[in-house]
């Protein structure tokens, strides 16, 4: 069996707003923008690269998917961005209006630092150790 995570749908208040910061602020490639009708899109934006998961973007349509706007793993990091040098892409995502919530730090796994998107979910950017091989 072969298996693949293609998306993870964050809850949104409106496409245009989200794919301006996921795309201008963070730097993602908007990789598609279907209209569905009746005002529902298919919208997914991905880091650059050549990894395989997107987020899909999914317009909250009711009350209860308003409430979970920017709570998406309840209040902790549940996004987790790496990347193949900490330093330029930190530099470059302060210099767009990153919200940084603490100062980047060095842990066993990686340097890492926690940031929060245009709703206040919170993310990991993470450049891990290179992993030693026998």
């Amino acid at each position: 069996m072969n298996q693949v995570l293609v998306a993870v749908a964050l809850v949104i208040d409106d496409y245009d707003r989200a794919i301006a910061y996921y795309t201008g602020v963070l730097g993602f490639n908007l990789l598609e923008d279907s209209d569905l009708g009746g005002g529902k899109r298919w919208v997914r934006v991905a880091p650059p690269g050549n990894g395989t998961a997107a987020i899909l973007l999914a317009r909250a349509v009711n009350d209860e998917q308003r409430a979970a706007i920017g709570r998406h793993a309840g209040g902790r990091v549940g996004l987790f961005l790496h990347t193949d040098d900490f330093a330029r892409d930190h530099q470059a995502m302060s210099a767009r209006g990153v919200d940084f919530l603490e100062q980047p730090r060095h842990e066993p796994y990686g340097t890492v630092v926690v940031f929060a998107d245009l709703y206040g979910n919170r993310w990991d950017l993470i450049e891990p150790k290179p992993t030693r091989t026998r």
